[in-house]
């Protein structure tokens, strides 16, 4: 990738899955409402944002993130396969993408619940998931920055791949 599109495409990257970070944290405010808060109008309304916040926030950015990070990964040396933290961070990052989808349809019950007149106080919330969700996506952002080394088998080859094809440098005497 050339230096432009990449930096655009890693600003993109970062972009979206900081936003994935930050609307869980703000979906997580709405859920511990939706959870201990007396106040029925306010439990009510903390259900139908939190189906607002992960169908028009959260779920689009997990989506781009996805994907971005993918075209980020491939369009770098780094690759999609060469290095563990990458794979692992691939893995878990389609592991929360998918049990977000998953949980989606449960939210959207439960604003529905809620909506229709349901005493919200009976509905169950799902604060276990957001907040697997949130130490997750904060272990993704480790492994981002710390870069844990280790390459997998494909990566060393294709490190062994590349070194053999690059000419040797003479070596020139130190003065």
């Amino acid at each position: 990738m050339p230096p432009r599109l990449r930096k655009a495409v890693l600003t993109t990257h970062v972009t979206t899955s900081v936003g994935w970070l930050g609307a869980v944290l703000a979906y997580i405010a709405l859920d511990v409402t939706a959870v201990v808060s007396t106040d029925v109008e306010r439990v009510r309304a903390a259900y139908l944002a939190m189906d607002v916040t992960i169908s028009y926030a959260i779920v689009p950015l997990a989506l781009a993130s996805v994907f971005v990070g993918i075209v980020n990964a491939l369009g770098t040396s780094w690759g999609l396969f060469r290095h563990y933290w990458v794979l692992v961070k691939l893995l878990l990052t389609l592991v929360a993408t998918t049990v977000l989808l998953l949980e989606t349809q449960t939210i959207r019950s439960l604003a529905e619940a809620a909506a229709s007149g349901v005493e919200p106080r009976d509905l169950p919330g799902s604060l276990p998931h957001s907040v697997g969700g949130v130490v997750v996506l904060f272990l993704i952002t480790a492994l981002s920055i710390y870069k844990p080394r280790g390459l997998t088998r494909y990566g060393w080859r294709k490190q062994q791949e590349q070194r053999r094809s690059q000419p040797e440098q003479p070596m020139t005497p130190v003065a």
